[in-house]
C-alpha cells in the first residue's frame, strides 16, 4: 500500500510537471523557433491553454510543493523493503522506477521555471533595453 502511495505521488507529480511544461514552455519554445502558427492553432483546438497560463504561478507553486512531498516520501528515513526475497525484489524495482519519474519530472519543472520565470523576463527587458518594440 506504501509503495502504491509513492507511486501514485510520482506519476501525479509528473502529470502536473507536464502542465508546467505544456503551459510555459512550448509555446515560448515553438515562438522563438517561428511557430507562432503551431500555437495559434493549439490555442484555438484547446483553449484550456490560456487558462494554464493565466494561473501558471499556481501551477508551479503547487507542483514545487508536491515535488518536495514526493521527495520526502521516497527519501524519508526508516524507509525499508520487505524481507522476502521476492517482495525485496519487487520493492526495489518499484523504488528505482519512481526515483526514476520524480527525477524526469524534476527536471521538467525545473525547464519550465528557468524559460517562464528567468529567461523569457530577461529577454523582455534586453528587448526593452535594446530599443526592439
Amino acid at each position: 500500500m506504501k509503495e502504491f502511495r509513492t507511486t501514485g505521488m510520482s506519476l501525479f507529480t509528473l502529470f502536473l510537471s507536464l502542465g508546467t511544461l505544456i503551459c510555459c514552455v512550448l509555446p515560448i519554445i515553438f515562438v522563438t523557433l517561428g511557430l507562432g502558427a503551431v500555437i495559434a492553432t493549439l490555442i484555438s483546438q484547446f483553449p484550456i491553454l490560456i487558462t494554464l497560463s493565466l494561473y501558471k504561478t499556481w501551477i508551479f507553486l503547487i507542483s514545487a510543493i508536491l515535488l518536495s512531498i514526493t521527495a520526502w516520501l521516497l527519501w524519508r528515513p526508516g524507509r525499508t523493503c520487505p524481507a522476502d526475497p521476492k517482495l525485496a525484489a519487487l520493492c526495489n524495482a518499484i523504488e528505482k522506477w519512481n526515483k526514476r519519474v520524480f527525477w524526469m519530472a524534476f527536471a521538467i519543472w525545473i525547464v519550465g521555471f528557468v524559460i517562464t520565470y528567468i529567461v523569457l523576463p530577461s529577454v523582455g527587458t534586453l528587448v526593452g533595453v535594446c530599443g526592439y518594440s
